[in-house]
């Protein structure tokens, strides 16, 4: 019997959790001297590295969404459902808890660094509000398809209205959701977009992964439609603003780096949609498997979490192209290592979280 498990997924994680990794290594670490907007080879890295998030936030929603389809499909959602909320609660949670400085704290240095929303607590709060999506049209799938489209291209078009929000009247614990002014490094607008297309994917393949020549279609699909948005979606915009005279499209056209990532994100998909068959069992499927775990250990060993002593406290834009590059090798090799050997799983996390809320319990 052919199977539904969608085994390109794990790789297109491993893909974005080693390009993440490299990047915070080198983005961290190398010498602002070296950064030549000029050079091909910074342009490429540049380029590719800005593919790494919404990779994840897509993927994010992809899988979440499928999972939580064919538990429907099985009468038995309702576990998943559960075990979502509590995923994006615990996602927000680890988030915060990795920029805990408790060496700060003894000298009394209690900054807002704490307060800074990245990308888990992003992703956290996005499968939250996808849950709550499905939650309201879980009968209905190609409703609930439609809502994740026009919540995506929503997401992306508003983006100039909230690009420069002032939310200094608001707490600072919810501002920084929605504006970088505090340091956030990603908010939940309009991030939650690529969430949103991802679970819109992911009702796609629910619905007709089954059918024959799925893949060759899908394959094609992403390959176009990824290729389009990369290209034209700028003209399109600005047609759009012709035609209706909304300056919010013009606004959207002039800065329209989210459809053109979300290009980026769909060839991608499908160059390692393609590949699946020489992908099932692989090693690079395995690494995806562990993302959660390898981006706890990176961020601890790169930026000192609860110690301060991190890579970034000795190194900190202090390396040339050479040792940046062999530095982001071995650092790459000895996080994957550590998650394989120690931390074997993600679920190494989640049990030690919940054995910790067990014993407060008792």
């Amino acid at each position: 019997m052919k199977t539904n498990r969608l085994f390109f997924i794990d790789a297109v994680r491993a893909f974005a959790i080693l390009m993440m990794l490299q990047g915070h290594f080198i983005d961290t670490l190398l010498d602002p001297i070296y950064r030549d907007e000029s050079n091909i080879a910074y342009q490429i890295w540049s380029y590719f590295r800005g593919i790494t998030a919404p990779t994840f936030f897509t993927i994010s929603g992809l899988v979440f969404l499928y999972l939580l389809l064919k538990a429907k499909d099985k009468g038995d959602d309702k576990p998943r459902i559960k075990k979502g909320i509590y995923r994006g609660l615990l996602l927000i949670g680890i988030g915060y808890a990795l920029r805990v400085d408790i060496f700060g704290w003894l000298t009394g240095d209690f900054s807002n660094y704490i307060l800074v929303i990245d990308v888990l607590q992003c992703i956290g709060l996005s499968l939250i509000i996808l849950i709550g999506c499905y939650v309201l049209f879980r009968k209905h799938v190609k409703l609930l398809s439609f809502l994740l489209f026009m919540l995506g291209c929503f997401s992306f078009l508003t983006e100039p209205l909230y690009r420069s929000l002032d939310l200094s009247h608001i707490p600072i614990v919810l501002a920084n959701y929605m504006t970088t002014s505090n340091g956030s490094i990603f908010t939940i607008l309009p991030w939650f977009g690529f969430t949103a297309f991802g679970g819109f994917l992911a009702t796609i393949f629910f619905s007709h992964v089954h059918r024959n020549r799925f893949r060759l279609v899908t394959v094609l699909s992403f390959f176009i439609f990824g290729s389009l948005l990369i290209e034209y979606s700028s003209l399109l915009l600005m047609k759009l603003y012709y035609w209706t005279d909304i300056k919010l499209f013009k606004s959207s056209a002039y800065y329209n780096y989210l459809f053109t990532r979300f290009g980026d994100v769909l060839l991608l998909l499908g160059v390692f949609y393609a590949a699946e068959p020489f992908l099932k069992g692989s090693l690079i499927g395995k690494i995806g498997q562990k993302t959660l775990s390898i981006y706890v250990i990176h961020f601890i060993i790169i930026f000192g979490t609860f110690t301060g002593l991190g890579l970034n406290r000795f190194y900190f834009k202090a390396l040339n192209p050479t040792e940046a590059i062999v530095g982001a090798l071995v650092f790459i090799v000895v996080v994957c290592f550590i998650s394989f050997y120690y931390v074997k799983t993600n679920a190494f996390i989640y049990k030690g979280v919940r054995k910790m809320i067990g014993r407060h319990k008792d």
